[in-house]
């Protein structure tokens, strides 16, 4: 048994026994940056991208520079600023412009997003081939190394990356751990896997509409990827790389014309060595004086650093596979809607609730059903899951006040589209007891939904790397949560301050394996919110 399940049964009791540090305080004058910052690199400004896919030109056969622009914009890019009155506790700092809480497509624990986003730009593409990071405050691409790179990352990926190994363009999703665990400290690996998650399923959203796929990778020679992103492997972690179809591009060292303009040649000083493996010439600058190291992020880190060797068969994760729902006689719900607005205006709308929750308008069964479809459907979907494969999640429902549903606490049965009663009764008292935080009133949500999965035997099936996949799993889940609450136009909110042990109780899990590690409230907001008009200021 590796490190990875002892870290999961600290997540998994931290509401009853605090994870050390117990006394951290974070030093919020000395936080580092919300991103990364290379000073001396070239930014290269992205273009608009279409609307809509009827706005791309021609038949969509791969990415293209626009299409690439708008997912990274609608992703992690800044879409707006918030300041609405609402509860959470960094309410009076947001109006300075310092503390200026900046709203994008994807959610992230504790509003941090410390997912560094790099491009391996390959031939065929419309830059000159390199090693490039998105910048989100520019929205830019910051060049850090000019050479073809895509050698070394499929080096990198090894044998039986499948069709990833086919690619000219992947992007590399790496996690700076010091932009969470300043705040989080030991608990911040947790939080920063389900971030990783969050973001694969914006783009796989996002994608999904021009008809194009996100299938991330997930085992491959960390190591050798950081080394090429320039990073210390112990102070960042590479989480994910996501192969490309790019329109126009050719087999890897086969010839093909740039489908845009590629921008003036290299400098010599970013130049990519031609005798030694490629680095990247240039590095991130800290922000903060002082940066803390936590033995158990350590710890964790190295249990689930990546080698391409260890990357499992195909059906290793049959055998953690969702127990079947239990509970009541099957309650129908009504057939999902359609959502009444586009995954990129859902996604530009995405915002949480923070205590804005109003108990006086039920929320009615229809969106509800379809948050509970939709988040059943949702899978990280890595080279570990085969296509067809059997889900990792079970969907728990909390019900307070949804039209035609007596309150009680449900289990989701999605092959059926049924919910079957565990707990009856309001479940009000329980939810807010066993919530941590002030921010929301958990009664006032007309429903929460709760997701959960077998840690223990996914780790079991596919080593102490597993962890990385549970969270992402969640985060990915969340994602489509926020997603679907915004085309609806619901309030939504995702927390993990909350008791995870007395979920598994009051749900009747105990005994099993089965973790509950997300609470996802969704109802409706009170009318008329206080907010900033950050687009006519």
């Amino acid at each position: 048994m590796g490190y990875a399940h002892v870290y999961a049964h600290e997540i998994m009791h931290r509401g009853r026994v605090p994870m050390e540090p117990a006394d951290f305080v974070p030093d919020w004058a000395d936080r580092p940056r919300k991103a990364k910052f290379h000073p001396d690199a070239e930014t290269l400004p992205l273009p608009e991208s279409p609307e809509s896919p009827e706005q791309a030109a021609g038949a969509v056969r791969g990415f293209t520079l626009p299409l690439l622009s708008g997912m990274l914009r609608d992703s992690y890019g800044l879409t707006g600023r918030r300041l609405a009155v609402q509860a959470n506790t960094d309410l009076a700092a947001l109006p300075h412009y310092t503390h200026a809480n900046w709203s994008r497509g994807t959610a992230s624990g504790g509003g941090l997003y410390p997912v560094s986003v790099h491009w391996a730009a390959g031939p065929g593409g419309p830059l000159t081939p390199g090693l490039y990071h998105y910048a989100p405050h520019q929205h830019g691409l910051r060049r850090l190394l000019t050479g073809d790179v895509t050698g070394e990352v499929r080096s990198a990926l090894g044998p039986g990356a499948g069709a990833a190994a086919a690619a000219t363009q992947y992007l590399v999703l790496g996690v700076k751990y010091w932009q969470n665990a300043f705040k989080y400290n030991s608990f911040s690996f947790h939080a920063v896997s389900m971030d990783v998650g969050a973001l694969v399923q914006t783009w796989r959203l996002w994608a999904a509409r021009y008809g194009l796929r996100i299938d991330p990778v997930l085992w491959f020679d960390e190591e050798r990827l950081a080394r090429l992103l320039g990073v210390a492997a112990e102070e960042e972690g590479i989480f994910a790389v996501v192969p490309l179809t790019w329109d126009g591009a050719s087999e890897p060292g086969g010839r093909t014309t740039p489908t845009d303009a590629a921008p003036a040649d290299a400098t010599p000083t970013d130049a990519a060595p031609t005798d030694a493996a490629p680095v990247a010439r240039h590095r991130d600058v800290e922000r903060s004086r002082r940066v803390l190291v936590f033995e158990t992020l350590l710890r964790i880190h190295g249990a689930t650093a990546g080698r391409a060797a260890d990357r499992p068969a195909p059906d290793a994760l049959d055998a953690a596979a969702a127990f079947p729902p239990r509970g009541g006689d099957p309650l129908p719900l009504p057939a999902p809607p359609a959502p009444p607005v586009t995954t990129a205006r859902a996604l530009r709308e995405r915002r949480s609730s923070f205590g804005r929750f109003d108990a006086s308008r039920p929320l009615a069964a229809g969106p509800f059903a379809a948050a509970l479809a939709d988040c059943a459907a949702t899978a990280y979907g890595t080279e570990a899951e085969r296509p067809g494969g059997p889900p990792l999640t079970s969907l728990y429902a909390f019900v307070n006040h949804v039209e035609g549903i007596a309150p009680g606490a449900y289990a989701y049965d999605p092959a059926a589209h049924t919910l079957r009663l565990r707990v009856p009764g309001p479940p009000g008292s329980f939810l807010q007891r066993n919530y941590f935080l002030s921010n929301y009133n958990l009664e006032q949500a007309g429903a929460v939904i709760v997701p959960t999965v077998r840690t223990t035997a996914v780790l079991d099936a596919v080593g102490d790397r597993g962890y990385r996949l549970v969270g992402a799993t969640i985060g990915a889940v969340a994602q489509t949560f926020y997603t679907t609450a915004a085309a609806f136009g619901l309030g939504a909110g995702v927390a993990l301050g909350f008791d995870n042990i007395s979920y598994q109780e009051e749900l009747g899990l105990t005994g099993t394996d089965e973790a509950p590690l997300l609470i996802m409230l969704l109802g409706h907001d009170r009318p008329r919110p206080a907010d900033f008009r950050h687009e006519i200021a």
